[in-house]
């Protein structure tokens, strides 16, 4: 696995260049973290250490109007917490990691996504960089459902738990004693 820098960072979060994301961290300054994951979902969020973060609609005119475009549901006061968490469910690491890979294909579904299997070596080492900066007892979640801690993510994912404008959007959740992250994808369609 390729050591965790400024650099290989870049490059993990580059291969979700071709998708509709956001893909951020931010310093964990609340005990409940959902409240920091609505910190990210602004639009102007920079990474707490300065590194490269991945937002497909930064300074698209949506944001002008709303600065957490396109999210609709967020964990911004207690009351939405609880409808927004529940939306979730935790998932092991080894989960987590085919997930990011997941996220990062054209149709959100690597059975469509062309030769994947030569491309999957070099997509499971970025997630394991992203991984990395989480590191053993971190907590993952997604929005993929009850069973999410089952799913095969290298199979099609049959339903989401939305939380944006859009009819379908996949996402992951990091979280570590000091930094909360998260993986975005949409369709817009």
């Amino acid at each position: 696995m390729a050591e965790l820098t400024e650099r290989s960072w870049s490059e993990a979060v580059g291969m979700y260049a071709r998708r509709y994301t956001v893909a951020k961290v931010t310093s964990r300054e609340h005990e409940d973290w959902a409240l920091d994951v609505n910190t990210l979902m602004h639009g102007d969020t920079a990474d707490n250490r300065g590194w490269s973060t991945k937002d497909s609609l930064l300074g698209e005119p949506e944001r002008l109007d709303d600065a957490y475009y396109p999210f609709a549901l967020r964990p911004d006061d207690p009351a939405a917490t609880g409808a927004w968490r529940a939306r979730l469910d935790e998932i092991p690491r080894s989960s987590a990691k085919r997930f990011l890979v997941a996220l990062s294909t054209i149709w959100l579904n690597v059975e469509k996504e062309d030769n994947f299997e030569a491309r999957r070596p070099g997509l499971e080492e970025k997630a394991e960089v992203i991984l990395s900066r989480f590191p053993v007892g971190s907590r993952f979640f997604a929005n993929t459902g009850h069973h999410s801690r089952d799913l095969d993510y290298y199979k099609r994912i049959s339903g989401c738990n939305t939380i944006s404008v859009h009819t379908w959007d996949l996402g992951l959740i990091l979280v570590s004693e000091t930094e909360v992250g998260m993986v975005w994808s949409f369709h817009a369609w």
